[in-house]
């Protein structure tokens, strides 16, 4: 093990033991605060990275029931999570859109619509984010599997390149561009970034149900106001040297022939995508169950006995088992952390605290710690399984809505993502390409996160005033 490993692992070992030894404070069973200070250590792991997530994930789950804080069964729980199983099986969805090639013709499709000039073209890409993010919960897999690919082509066919004084020619606006669309998009549905389910079943420990309708809902407006705008906004603070891109739509238009007629597999992966969004609208009434994790194995099972998947494309989805380890196993703390009446406690306490506070500007100040403090998280769900219901639990014992505390706090769960270099799957890909460099993407991102709190503040505000949110 190298040294820099060494460290950093020594590093979580001694977060961790300094907690387990602190006595508990009074009020808090001793099991709770031991399972409080492995959870701890788990996320500074995850953080930190001296080994691979899942197998952080994996030592985490070891210490609940080696150090009996848990027993075996409670340890390995999280696996049984419907809400895990529904980022898992969406992640085979996404490899269908790939391996098919739908994702890459509807992006293609739209570029040869409106990207005749560099802010059509950019346009073009947010709109095909927009369109798959609905059935594509990995936004590494949605915008630096197919939307990446197609943004480097694009620039390159523009003679756009990174390391020869061109990049800001169009490339550095389209890679901008592209990556803080794929973060609006993760916050417009559950089914747009792993964590979102994570916060649905955060908030229905909570006592809030959240049902994929009507987080679309509450979403929608304040969602499409930002996409509109955030082009706009970079073309008028970043703008590309090269305006009119014609060569674009020809490029597109040349892949469109290339990819030929839509095929058997395309037609079936798309029947299916449109299946499971009615299903996850209307599934409730049918008696579904609301998560919409029933209706993934449904499209799952379709796409398997058209022929479209193979049980091969998804033994070989590595991230998907990936995530089902690391996410099964924070989710498992999360849960007996309430279980074992440490977040009760929390409640209690801070309830206290903000006695007296007007719940607004409460709501507000928590937003934008919770916001923020993405400055410290590689990982949308690192921070949501840290933070989230401790903020929310903060929001709510101050008398903020519980229906608008928990979708605030979701919304910006995602948002936050723009601010940095790191701040979700797809960024370093985007940063990596070395088209921005790293202080106009911070700058950039900081910007961009104060328009889209404006945004989804007052715009969303109002509209979720409208639909009787609070």
């Amino acid at each position: 093990m190298d040294r820099n490993r060494s460290l950093r692992l020594a590093g979580t070992l001694a977060v961790g033991l300094v907690l387990w030894f602190i006595p508990p404070p009074e009020g808090v069973d001793g099991r709770a605060w031991h399972l409080l200070a492995i959870f701890v250590a788990t996320i500074v792991g995850i953080i930190t990275s001296p080994y691979p997530m899942g197998a952080i994930a994996i030592f985490g789950l070891a210490a609940t029931s080696i150090t009996g804080t848990l027993t075996i069964e409670q340890s390995v729980s999280g696996f049984g999570e419907r809400v895990i199983w529904l980022i898992v099986i969406a992640f085979f969805i996404s490899r269908g859109f790939i391996k098919t090639g739908l994702g890459a013709r509807i992006a293609y499709r739209f570029m040869a619509s409106f990207g005749h000039t560099s802010l059509g073209l950019a346009y073009s890409l947010v709109a095909a984010d927009l369109t798959l993010a609905p059935a594509m919960p990995s936004n590494t897999a949605r915008a630096a599997g197919v939307i990446f690919p197609i943004v480097g082509s694009i620039a390159r066919s523009c003679g756009s390149h990174p390391n020869d004084g061109t990049a800001r020619a169009i490339g550095a606006f389209l890679m901008k561009t592209a990556y803080q669309a794929t973060v609006i998009t993760s916050a417009m549905f559950v089914t747009a970034m792993a964590a979102n389910p994570i916060i649905v079943r955060l908030a229905g420990d909570a006592g809030v149900p959240l049902t994929w309708s009507g987080w679309a809902l509450a979403a929608i407006v304040p969602g499409l106001v930002s996409l509109a705008v955030m082009p706009w906004l970079l073309y008028t603070v970043y703008p590309p040297g090269i305006t009119g891109t014609p060569g674009a739509r020809q490029l597109a238009r040349d892949h469109l022939r290339d990819l030929g007629p839509l095929t058997g597999r395309e037609w079936t992966m798309l029947a299916t995508f449109l299946l499971l969004l009615c299903l996850w609208i209307f599934g409730a009434p049918l008696g579904l169950d609301g998560t919409g994790t029933t209706a993934a194995f449904i499209g799952l099972a379709l796409l398997l006995l058209s022929g479209t998947l193979t049980w091969d494309d998804v033994l070989q989805e590595q991230g998907a088992w990936n995530t089902l380890v690391w996410i099964s196993t924070l989710v498992m703390m999360a849960t007996y952390l309430n279980e074992l009446g440490l977040i009760p406690w929390f409640a209690t306490t801070m309830g206290g605290a903000v006695e007296g506070v007007g719940w607004v500007p409460a709501l507000l100040v928590l937003s934008l710690v919770y916001f923020y403090s993405h400055y410290f998280f590689a990982s949308n769900t690192a921070h949501v399984v840290a933070m989230y219901a401790a903020f929310l639990t903060i929001a709510i014992a101050a008398g903020a809505p519980p229906g608008l505390a928990v979708l605030v706090l979701a919304f910006f769960s995602n948002l936050f993502a723009g601010l940095s270099h790191y701040g979700t799957g797809p960024a370093p890909v985007f940063f990596g390409a070395g088209y921005v460099e790293l202080g106009a993407w911070w700058k950039l991102g900081a910007l961009i996160s104060v328009v889209n709190i404006v945004i989804w503040t007052v715009v969303g505000g109002l509209w979720w005033r409208m639909i009787g949110l609070w």
